[in-house]
């Protein structure tokens, strides 16, 4: 029964603009095909497609058709960057870039995740902020540059990427903020989602300890990163970027848990967006207000 005062009906609670989506690398070693099925069964918003060595992943009829079928909508791609996808789409970086534009274009996504380049690709990040800006210009698709982190080893840290695994102070027009690996580096996320203002549009929601290299994703609130403060900050703020669940089920023992997994990181991701907001407080005296989790 909806509580009422007065005989009118009480004010409705806003539900947030930033839509949950799931990555298809939550559901690994499972393929493409089952994080759609995943993500409809559990109600999240959409999908990130990372495109990888899956060839359904890298198949814009297929994506189309299991987002049809399904009735989830994938809302932005992760190119192909990382090490073990140096050949996915070709191995020139700008061409692997345009493909990813395309696809998202094609298939209605908002976004293109893309790493900064690695140190060996000199030619590839001589030009890369430049090159950003100007492929940014040509299209409506926001090219979100993630944030990585350097590799720690007896004290020192190298860094594997060029310009920087930080995005802050790079001019970057928009950027993807990674929480397992702001745990890596050891980095304030906090202050990172604040320093890049509007520019942040697209967050990978995991958990991290942070003690080694490992890039943990781990579900959120299982580790030490301020999952929660980040989500309500954002919808403070009134976030219309999209938040990513990117967290790692591999070592799950059954499809059952890994489902539970991800059901977990959804809960969790709505409860803190929905903390920011007004809910309902009933006084003493049994009135129905709205007050500030603030």
């Amino acid at each position: 029964m909806t509580p009422q005062h007065n005989g009118s009906a009480a004010p409705a609670i806003r539900v947030p603009d930033a839509p949950i989506t799931l990555s298809t690398a939550s559901v690994y070693p499972e393929k493409v095909p089952s994080a759609f099925e995943i993500a409809a069964l559990l109600g999240y918003d959409g999908i990130e497609v990372m495109v990888s060595t899956d060839a359904s992943s890298q198949d814009l009829n297929v994506l189309r058709r299991l987002s049809e079928y399904h009735q989830v909508p994938i809302k932005s791609i992760h190119a192909p960057c990382l090490l073990l996808t140096q050949r996915v789409w070709g191995r020139e970086p700008w061409g692997k870039l345009v493909r990813s534009k395309e696809v998202a274009e094609e298939l209605g996504a908002d976004v293109v995740v893309v790493h900064p380049p690695f140190r060996w690709q000199r030619e590839y990040a001589r030009d890369f902020v430049e090159g950003i800006a100007r492929m940014q210009d040509e299209t409506d698709v926001l090219f979100a540059v993630e944030n990585m982190f350097p590799l720690k080893a007896r004290g020192a840290e190298a860094g594997m990427y060029l310009p920087d695994w930080d995005p802050v102070d790079q001019d970057y027009p928009y950027v993807t903020l990674d929480l397992s690996h702001t745990a890596v580096s050891g980095s304030d996320a906090l202050g990172m989602a604040a320093d890049l203002g509007d520019r942040l549009r697209h967050v990978h929601l995991a958990d991290g300890v942070g003690v080694t290299n490992k890039d943990e994703h781990l579900v959120p609130g299982r580790g030490g990163q301020p999952c929660g403060p980040l989500l309500e900050r954002l919808a403070e703020s009134s976030f219309r970027g999209h938040i990513v669940l990117e967290v790692n089920t591999r070592r799950a023992a059954s499809r059952a848990e890994r489902m539970e997994d991800l059901a977990e990181a959804l809960a969790f991701a709505r409860l803190h967006l929905a903390a920011a907001d007004r809910t309902w407080e009933v006084t003493s005296g049994g009135e129905v207000s709205r007050r500030s989790l603030r």
